[in-house]
């Protein structure tokens, strides 16, 4: 299929759900996880601009935004803390 008939495909599918609403708990549940994956690559990317002048740097990848985003706060500083008594 050409690119442009996948995108539109997908885009219209998008709209569809914005909509109408996942009605699928599984995409809920995905979508959900999504979101805090990017909540965690958030909290991440302000702990490394905050904590530059501290010199704390955690790496922003898969499992640190996991760990970030699922945890919140608490697995944050559970991070800084492997991060600087650990390695």
């Amino acid at each position: 299929m050409e690119p442009m008939v996948v995108i539109a495909l997908l885009g219209g599918l998008i709209v569809v759900f914005l909509f109408v609403g996942a009605p699928l708990k599984p995409i809920r549940l995905v979508g959900q996880g999504v979101v805090k994956l990017l909540i965690g690559a958030l909290f991440l990317f302000f702990l490394n601009i905050i904590g530059a002048q501290f010199g704390i740097h955690i790496p922003i990848n898969l499992a640190t935004s996991v760990v970030s985003g699922f945890l919140g706060i608490p697995g944050l500083f559970a991070l800084v803390a492997i991060d600087t008594w650990i390695i």
